[in-house]
């Protein structure tokens, strides 16, 4: 072999692995890949992304925080990765983004205001410009801001962000409202016997306290000088050929001083007074005081017995201040006492007492119960279940749909084609799970029942942005 051959050789050899030298450290296959995709010259089908619509933005493939608006690759020549309009999940798109070509059409079409941050931040540029991740600014243009509250979603993403919606009906709203409640009795249904005139009490009948007793059963005898004259008078007076007439003349008299019906009609017809006279029970009832004792000497005005009639009985419950708005009369009420587990009681609200207790700040309310049985005593502790609500058919909503901040109630209704606005409103009674609405919709509004609380904070970006920029956009 000739020297000249052999210089070649080894100049050819050193130039090779030179070569692949430069070519492993500059990786020339990523570099010739990238030439090939944008010349033209390969034609690879591209794999199938998820997702549609147009692409938004291009996005690190590792899911670090490196985004780009242009297509670019990792340090390691790896593409990002596509991100398209149906996997943005910010709320503040209003729609697919168009190509650049329809950008331009746009803009000449409606003039730009301002440009506002792609993440949602509360920062606005006169001029385009580009976030820290080179992100460009979005425009906002003349006639977006004129409802900045409204919330545009695309229709494609109402589905994913879980926005639901529902409609305002006309409807009875209640619920129960459970307060401690005490036994007591019924205060129309208590008798006090006492004397009218001086009398001495004989013959005291066989009834102690708590005893229960028939009307008209004796209670006891008893003479009185003054009652006695009277009798006198009166069975003269029949003697004497006078028609009876117990509202007038003597016989008036002893009705006065509450001698018994039937002791004046039987001196009426016998025409003389009795030695003593008998002294019956008004009502049916349980005896809750016995102070009548044999021989004893009753002044007018003593009480002797005090009877109570308990087949009705009243329950006091006490309500708080705030719930107060939720009852009304005749409100249909349970009641549950502890010696009686598992029996309940049917009652209805009777009166809402007009005075709010100072020190507990609640308002007592009476429930009238039958007690055919005496199961209900005077003092038991009850557990009290009332029947809340406006008892009419209203305006309502379901609960989830309304936000209270506090300073304001309000509900979002969809305007359709995925707008949504907000709407304050005036709330009523609040039930199990429904609302009452006084004031800003009517029933047939399709109000927003799910990730409202999204729609809020998105409407009230849109707001300070709109409050940001209004200085901004003037000449």
């Amino acid at each position: 072999m000739s020297t000249s051959r052999i210089i070649a050789t080894l100049s050819l050899a050193a130039f090779v692995g030179g070569g692949g030298y430069w070519a492993g450290k500059n990786d020339v296959g990523a570099l010739l890949q990238r030439f090939a995709n944008n010349t033209g010259m390969v034609a690879e089908a591209e794999p199938q992304r998820e997702g549609t619509g147009a692409v938004i933005y291009y996005r690190h493939p590792d899911g670090l925080a490196e985004y780009s608006l242009k297509p670019t690759n990792t340090n390691d020549g790896r593409p990002f990765t596509a991100v398209r309009a149906s996997e943005d999940i910010s709320l503040g798109a209003t729609g697919a983004v168009a190509s650049a070509a329809d950008t331009a059409s746009a803009t000449r079409e409606r003039k730009v205001l301002y440009y506002r941050n792609p993440m949602g931040l509360p920062d606005t540029s006169k001029v385009p410009k580009k976030d820290s991740m080179g992100m460009d600014y979005l425009p906002v243009y003349e006639g977006e801001v004129s409802d900045s509250s409204t919330v545009k979603v695309p229709l494609g993403k109402l589905q994913r962000t879980g926005v639901k919606t529902a409609l305002a009906e006309k409807i009875t709203v209640s619920r129960k409202i459970r307060v401690p409640g005490t036994v007591t009795l019924d205060e129309r249904m208590v008798s006090i016997i006492s004397m009218r005139a001086d009398a001495f009490v004989e013959d005291v009948a066989n009834v102690t306290t708590g005893d229960r007793i028939k009307r008209g059963e004796d209670l006891f005898h008893f003479y009185s000088k003054e009652i006695t004259t009277a009798g006198a008078e009166y069975a003269a007076e029949m003697r004497n050929g006078a028609k009876s007439n117990p509202d007038s003349g003597a016989a008036l008299r002893l009705k006065n001083l509450g001698v018994p019906t039937a002791t004046i009609a039987s001196i009426a017809t016998e025409r003389k007074v009795p030695q003593s006279i008998t002294y019956t029970s008004p009502r049916d009832g349980v005896v809750l005081e016995r102070m009548a004792v044999s021989g004893m000497m009753a002044e007018a005005g003593d009480i002797l017995f005090r009877i109570a009639d308990v087949s009705k009985v009243w329950v006091i419950a006490d309500v708080p201040e705030y719930e107060l708005s939720a009852i009304r009369k005749g409100a249909v009420v349970s009641v549950i006492v502890r010696n009686l587990p598992g029996t309940t009681f049917k009652g209805t609200v009777d009166l809402i007492y007009p005075e709010v207790q100072m020190q507990t700040r609640t308002t007592k309310v009476r429930i009238e119960l039958p007690n055919p049985d005496g199961q209900l005593m005077s003092n038991m502790y009850a557990e009290v279940e009332i029947e809340g609500g406006v008892g009419v058919p209203v305006v309502a909503v379901p609960n989830s749909s309304v936000i209270d901040t506090g300073d304001r109630q309000l509900v979002f209704l969809d305007r359709g084609e995925g707008r949504f606005e907000p709407m304050d409103v005036g709330l009523g009674i609040r039930g199990e799970d429904m609302t009452e609405i006084t004031k800003g919709i009517a029933a047939g509004d399709r109000v927003v029942v799910s990730a409202n609380f999204l729609l809020d904070a998105e409407s009230n970006l849109n707001a300070a942005l709109s409050a940001l920029t209004t200085d901004e956009v003037k000449p």
